[in-house]
């Protein structure tokens, strides 16, 4: 005897085979074009960036005008390319102090700066001369705060190797001359000043050094994104169980909402602001700074909200995954490394929300200094407003579906109250044959509208899922 497994429907699967197969191949090569494009976008922002350091401009200044001021330049000269920064000398008129030079680097109009002290060369004379002296000629300037990862790799290495060529540049010009007037073999110190005749201090205008400074523009910026979208989907479920769509107007519905929203994320920003704060390890910041990191992160999360309940209003569901893991990369995207470093298309990131979050947090961080609130500010707010303006059609619509999902319901109940009041109503007699032709032609009817309403209910409530051990009221 041969077994046929077969659909509750009656249909065999090899009916619906074709079916089957077209469907699933149409989602696996959906989502592995899916991943593959956001994970090409993402890694392409990191794409040859070592050929794009010299789009980080650092400042030279100096204030000697004799030959250690010119063995910076010269060692510039032979490290320059495009694996290299940029290094602008500007004249010492532009910027008469080293303070100005502090605050260009501070401002952010550069990555770092380095500047000859006045007096260095004739200093360091003394020194090969008599041994006695200082013989502190170079100064660097760089802002550990930004982007901390690569600050480390590109600007401050980079400093350290123009520092480390600039004592072979003082060789090349002025070891003859000193070689020649200095008795080095007299004098130990006199020596030692000639072995390491280029010395150099740091300032470092925040000290970020901590482990966890990798985290604070990558993984830290895609967590609220993704919380906002497991809390809407709660949040859509317990809506579901009270049924609150349909016994609240869109109106009530939309300030309930906000206010859970508003809620939830001053609740999540300052455990964000809490855990990066737990793990600062050394890190020199303060309450002041504490509060003000969770007010901007508070608004970066409302953003998040608002955004994820407009998408799961009106994007179907099929395709939300989509724009959710698009809307989390191209985020991340735009704050995982400087655009210098970055092809030039991914400028388009000034837009986002998270490129200006961490602008904003960059300048918390470092005192002030890293100045975008310009650009950063006017751009959040206007997500934030445009959000808000668009969020009350996405309620209006949720309660709509939700009104119709529940008339598709009870026009279901009717038909089928109706359609066994006069099933009862015929003969007794007939054959069992007409009664299950009878059966058949009603059942299509009523799937049909059970299909509707639930179709229905998931554009109201969806995405979702029931919360544990909570039990709403029965429609």
């Amino acid at each position: 005897m041969t077994v046929t497994s077969s659909s509750p429907a009656g249909g065999s699967f090899k009916d619906m085979r074709k079916n089957f197969l077209i469907a699933l191949g149409i989602s696996f090569t959906l989502l592995q074009l899916l991943f593959l494009g956001n994970m090409c976008y993402l890694y392409g922002t990191q794409y040859r960036d070592g050929t794009r350091f010299h789009n980080l401009k650092m400042l030279y200044v100096d204030y000697d005008g004799d030959v250690v001021g010119q063995s910076v330049v010269d060692a510039y000269g032979m490290l320059s390319s495009d694996e290299f920064p940029s290094l602008i000398q500007s004249p010492a008129s532009e910027y008469p102090t080293p303070k100005d030079v502090k605050t260009a680097v501070c401002k952010g109009d550069y990555w770092g700066a380095v500047y000859a002290h006045p007096g260095a060369s004739s200093n360091l004379s003394a020194a090969l001369a008599t041994g006695n002296g200082n013989r502190t000629s170079l100064t660097y300037i760089w802002n550990g705060a930004r982007y901390p990862a690569f600050s480390q790799s590109a600007i401050y290495s980079s400093i350290m190797s123009l520092v480390q060529v600039t004592k072979s540049a003082y060789y090349a010009r002025n070891a003859s001359n000193v070689l020649a007037s200095t008795p080095l073999s007299k004098n130990p110190a006199s020596l030692q000043a000639f072995l390491d005749p280029i010395q150099a201090t740091e300032i470092n205008i925040k000290v970020t050094e901590q482990g966890s400074r990798v985290l604070y523009n990558t993984v830290s910026m895609v967590m609220p994104i993704i919380q906002q979208f497991f809390f809407m989907m709660a949040l859509n479920g317990i809506s579901a169980q009270f049924h609150l769509y349909t016994k609240l107007g869109p109106r009530r519905n939309g300030l309930l909402r906000m206010c859970v929203s508003l809620a939830f994320t001053f609740i999540g920003s300052l455990c964000m602001a809490g855990y990066i704060w737990a793990y600062r390890e050394s890190w020199d910041v303060n309450s002041n700074q504490f509060v003000l990191s969770w007010m901007s992160v508070w608004l970066y999360m409302h953003i998040n909200f608002l955004i994820v309940d407009i998408l799961t209003a009106f994007i179907p569901m099929q395709f939300l995954p989509f724009c959710i893991l698009t809307w989390a990369i191209i985020n991340v995207a735009s704050t995982i490394s400087p655009f210098e470093l970055s092809p030039g298309f991914y400028r388009w990131g000034y837009a986002l929300p998270a490129h200006e979050l961490y602008q904003v947090l960059v300048q918390i961080w470092s005192d002030g200094c890293e100045d975008q609130l310009y650009r950063a500010l006017p751009i959040m707010f206007s997500w934030w407003i445009a959000c808000l303006a668009i969020v009350p059609f996405a309620m209006s619509h949720r309660c709509k579906a939700a009104l119709a999902a529940e008339q598709a319901v009870s026009n279901s109940s009717f038909d089928n109250k109706t359609t066994v009041s006069l099933a009862e109503s015929t003969d007794r007699d007939a054959t069992l044959h007409s009664r299950q032709s009878s059966t058949q032609e009603i059942v299509p009817q009523g799937r049909r509208q059970t299909a509707e309403s639930i179709r229905l209910e998931h554009v109201a409530y969806g995405p979702s899922y029931p919360t544990p051990g909570v039990r709403g009221d029965e429609p």
